[in-house]
C-alpha cells in the first residue's frame, strides 16, 4: 500500500473475532477507505471463524437473528424484484458470496438458471442439503456467460479488488447487469458510531466505499453505473450491532432512533447506510 497517497481516517477494533485493531486509510482519487494492516491470504479466513458471522450460519438463536431473518425474507423477494425488471424476465444468474444460498433458491423458483460461488466450506454445505451446490471460485465459468452478477455486500471482502472487478467483466454477457451491495461509510451512521460502527467490519471488510468510488472503479473497466438504490433497513441493522460494540448491549430503542435518523438525513444527503449499485457492462 503507497500510503503518499493515503490520508489516515480512523482505528477500528475486531468486535467479532480477535480484538485486533486495524486502521482504515482514505485514498483521495478514489474516495474510498483502506483497512491496513490488511491480513494475508493465508491467514484471512481465520477472521470469520465465529457463530456470530450471520451469513454463515441461518441460526434463530437470538431476537436479533430471528429479526435478521424475517428482513431477509423481505429482501429477498424485492432483489429478484430487481433482477428480473432489469433482465425484462428471466436469464442466468451468478450469485458471488451466495451464503447458505437462499437467494438462488426464491431465484430458481421464479425460474431463473442460478449459480453460485461460496468460499465458506460451512455455508456451502447448509446450501447443499437445501439443494444448492456452490462453487468455491469462479474461474470454472465460461466467459460471457450471465444476464446478472449479484455481490450483496461481497465486495469489500474480496482480497484483490482489481481482479475482482477485470473477472466480473469476463463473466457478464455484453449488455449484462452487475448488481453490487455494500456499506457507505459517509452514512450519518458511520459518523455517529465513529470506530464502532459495525459496518467497518475490521479486517474481513478490506475495502470500504462511498458512491464515487464505485462509480470510478468501475468505469475504468467500461462498467457504468446506472443507478444507485438506498437500503433503508441496513441503518437499523449497523446500528444495533454498533450499540452493542459501543456499550456491550443492543439497545434497541437507542438503535432505532440512530437508523431512523440515518435514513431521514439521507433524504436529504443521499448517503444511506448502504446502497444497491446497479451497473451495466458496456
Amino acid at each position: 500500500m503507497n500510503k503518499e497517497k493515503l490520508d489516515f481516517f480512523i482505528e477500528c477494533k475486531d468486535h467479532t473475532v480477535s480484538g485486533e485493531s486495524f486502521k482504515l486509510y482514505h485514498d483521495r482519487e478514489r474516495d474510498m477507505l483502506i483497512t491496513y494492516p490488511k491480513p494475508t491470504n493465508e491467514n484471512l479466513g481465520k477472521y470469520y471463524e465465529s457463530e456470530d458471522y450471520i451469513s454463515h450460519t441461518d441460526a434463530k438463536r437470538s431476537l436479533f437473528e430471528k429479526l435478521y431473518h424475517i428482513v431477509k425474507k423481505y429482501s429477498l423477494h424485492k432483489k429478484v424484484k430487481l433482477i428480473s425488471e432489469l433482465n425484462k424476465g428471466t436469464g442466468c444468474l451468478l450469485d458471488i458470496g451466495a451464503g447458505t444460498g437462499d437467494f438462488l433458491i426464491y431465484a430458481k423458483g421464479k425460474n431463473w438458471e442460478v449459480s453460485g460461488v461460496e468460499p465458506n466450506d460451512d455455508a456451502k454445505m447448509l446450501a447443499h442439503k437445501k439443494g444448492v451446490n456452490l462453487e468455491s471460485e469462479t474461474k470454472c465459468f465460461e466467459s460471457n456467460s450471465f444476464d446478472i452478477i449479484t455481490m450483496w455486500h461481497v465486495l469489500e471482502h474480496v482480497p484483490d479488488l482489481e481482479e475482482q472487478i477485470k473477472e466480473l467483466k469476463r463473466l457478464l454477457k455484453p449488455k449484462g447487469h452487475l448488481i453490487i451491495a455494500v456499506p457507505n461509510f459517509k452514512a450519518y451512521d458511520a459518523n455517529y458510531y465513529k470506530s464502532y460502527w459495525a459496518a467497518y467490519d475490521v479486517p474481513r471488510h478490506l475495502w470500504h466505499f462511498s458512491k464515487k468510488s464505485i462509480a470510478k472503479i468501475f468505469d475504468d473497466k467500461e462498467i457504468l453505473l446506472n443507478k444507485t438504490i438506498p437500503l433503508k433497513f441496513d441503518s437499523f441493522y449497523v446500528s444495533l450491532l454498533s450499540e452493542k460494540y459501543k456499550n456491550g448491549k443492543m439497545n434497541f430503542l437507542k438503535s432505532f432512533w440512530i437508523g431512523f435518523l440515518s435514513n431521514m438525513k439521507a433524504k436529504r444527503t443521499k448517503e444511506y447506510s448502504s446502497h444497491i449499485y446497479v451497473l451495466k457492462n458496456e
